[in-house]
């Protein structure tokens, strides 16, 4: 069985909308693009071996659209390492609508999202979930991913579609490998998903301490 990894871009509160640009998902949301001035090079080269492996992409509908236009374009360029594995590897849709699968190696899943993620899962080594926030919440209420990649930006933007948004339930994670930080102050986290449920304690115990400076 193979690993559903979730890439995402967040602020500290958060916020996971149209960090690539302003035309990403604009609606009621002025900040698109907010990750751009915050890119640096050890970022990126984290973003790039978080792609080394990868042999399937799955895709909310909006990310897919984006992608579509943008990385047939892009071999032979700056960025023609990830647009030649991009193109090269089959991309997975997930829309209610009729997507335009003009992309090679595009397809679209069927009504039941989670029996069709599973058996991407069964198919393919290392799956990877780029942006997609809305799908990703079906990933995240459905439990169904193995690691979740989460680069924290140093903004706050107080309004925009979250990582984890209304319906989240309770998940317990394992930190992976140590927290990683870039020189604008990018912190990449690498969690992977944990058994069981959050568990709950009490902090004026007696093995805990409480009070023993007086």
């Amino acid at each position: 069985m193979g690993l559903i990894h979730i890439e995402l871009f967040a602020t500290l509160d958060l916020v996971g909308q149209a960090p690539g640009g302003p035309d990403e998902d604009p609606v009621g949301f002025p900040f698109g693009g907010w990750q751009a001035p915050l890119l640096d090079e050890v970022a990126g080269a984290q973003i790039g071996a978080a792609y080394e492996g990868t042999d399937a992409l799955l895709l909310g509908r909006r990310t897919y659209d984006i992608f579509a236009a943008y990385w047939p374009h892009q071999e032979g360029g700056q960025d023609n390492e990830i647009a030649t594995l991009f193109n090269r590897v089959p991309k997975y849709v997930a829309s209610r609508g009729r997507p335009d699968l003009s992309w090679a190696g595009s397809t679209q899943l069927g009504p039941d999202l989670a029996g069709a993620v599973r058996e991407i899962r069964d198919r393919h080594e290392h799956v990877k979930v780029v942006g997609s926030l809305n799908f990703v919440q079906t990933l995240l209420r459905e439990k169904l991913f193995d690691r979740l990649d989460l680069w924290l930006h140093p903004i706050v933007l107080g309004v925009g579609k979250r990582v984890f948004d209304n319906g989240a339930v309770p998940t317990n994670v394992t930190l992976l490998a140590p927290p990683a930080a870039g020189p604008k102050g990018t912190v990449y986290l690498r969690y992977g998903l944990a058994d069981g449920t959050p568990a709950t304690g009490d902090m004026s115990a007696p093995d805990r301490g409480a009070g023993s400076d007086g």
